[in-house]
């Protein structure tokens, strides 16, 4: 059994995360001790709950003696199925960061696997479901046919959002995965920028989502591409807003990889403020040269694992060091770090 000590490095949730969807791919059972002991609230919160109970669904997993604010879980892996799922979080807690324990087992399904799950769509310390879609799936659609769409959004503090994603194994078998590594060591040409500004209907009347929307066009005008960024509001059983922008880049002809930046509607922030922060947040990952921003570099480490290669990040967060940890617990891989350059070296075929 693997041993982790979830107060290491960054601390937080991303260490049960990695660990339950590595544990599924790979088998091998785990136990984790002072899970998110550097968090003013430690101890498992209500989208780790949900992920564990999905996986017991969908794998028949076995982890005893869980509940909220638990510092220590054990956790044991069956097999994974496919088949339709649906699983509510119960507040707003984010589908995003649940999808990074379930996402992966489920491209090595035996079958065509259906999610329904209802939570949190944005909100802080979290990305929104927005970035999953079109920031971390272009990259993993080498694995799987994956779609995801947003039926219904849920800000905090009520949540309730219902997002479908549904995937469609392109190799069932861990054993037969045969796939080219992953090469994101120079940016490529920037050919457009896309967004989604978004706000709940109580603010249609302040015109939130298209001042939003506005302030960061006027930001990124600089760059003489296309900037395209859709506006929507939707009935929520909370008030809020945010905002996903998307900068997509080609080598050659061909798309090659996409960074992202994102800002959630906050008390005292105005709708102006909140675009043009998401802006600059997403001109420094553009000029920094990087291939990947510095989140979605955190996100890939488990598929770079898998496929071995190399990507430059803007920068390498502490967050990113400690899902390193975690992954060569689980995987014969070892990651090297020079720079903003991290290189995943595998000792063996997994």
């Amino acid at each position: 059994m693997i041993i982790l000590d979830g107060s290491h490095g960054e601390g937080g949730g991303q260490i049960v995360r990695t660990a339950l969807a590595l544990s599924t791919v790979t088998g091998r059972a785990f136990r984790v001790t002072d899970i998110r002991k550097n968090r003013p609230q430690p101890g498992l919160k209500a989208q780790h709950l949900t992920a564990i109970t999905a996986l017991k669904e969908i794998c028949g997993a076995k982890a005893p003696l869980v509940g909220l604010g638990i510092t220590e879980l054990e956790y044991a892996p069956g097999a994974v199925t496919g088949g339709n799922y649906s699983f509510d979080i119960g507040t707003a807690g984010s589908i995003s960061l649940l999808l990074q324990a379930l996402l992966l087992p489920l491209l090595f399904a035996p079958k065509p696997v259906k999610l329904t799950l209802t939570g949190g769509t944005c909100g802080l310390w979290q990305a929104p479901v927005e970035y999953f879609q079109h920031v971390l799936l272009p990259h993993l659609q080498k694995f799987a046919e994956i779609t995801c769409a947003i039926e219904r959004r849920g800000y905090y503090p009520k949540g309730n959002g219902r997002v479908v994603v549904r995937v469609k194994p392109r190799v069932h078998d861990l054993t037969l995965l045969k796939i080219v590594p992953f090469d994101l060591s120079v940016q490529g040409k920037l050919v457009s920028i896309h967004g989604v500004s978004h706000a709940s209907a109580d603010l249609e009347k302040r015109e939130v989502a298209e001042r939003q929307a506005r302030a960061a066009k006027l930001l990124l005008r600089k760059y003489d591409v296309p900037v395209t960024i859709d506006t929507h509001y939707s009935e929520s059983l909370s008030t809020g807003s945010g905002i996903t922008l998307w900068a997509r880049f080609q080598n050659g002809d061909e798309f090659h990889t996409v960074l992202g930046a994102d800002a959630i509607g906050e008390r005292d922030v105005s709708a102006d403020a909140v675009g043009t922060i998401v802006a600059e947040n997403l001109k420094k990952e553009i000029d920094s040269g990087a291939a990947v921003d510095s989140y979605l570099a955190d996100q890939l480490l488990p598929f770079l694992a898998f496929c071995g290669g190399v990507v430059k990040t803007s920068t390498v967060t502490e967050h990113a060091r400690t899902n390193m940890m975690v992954i060569e617990k689980f995987l014969d891989v070892k990651f090297v770090v020079e720079d903003n350059l991290i290189t995943a070296n595998k000792n063996k075929s997994l």
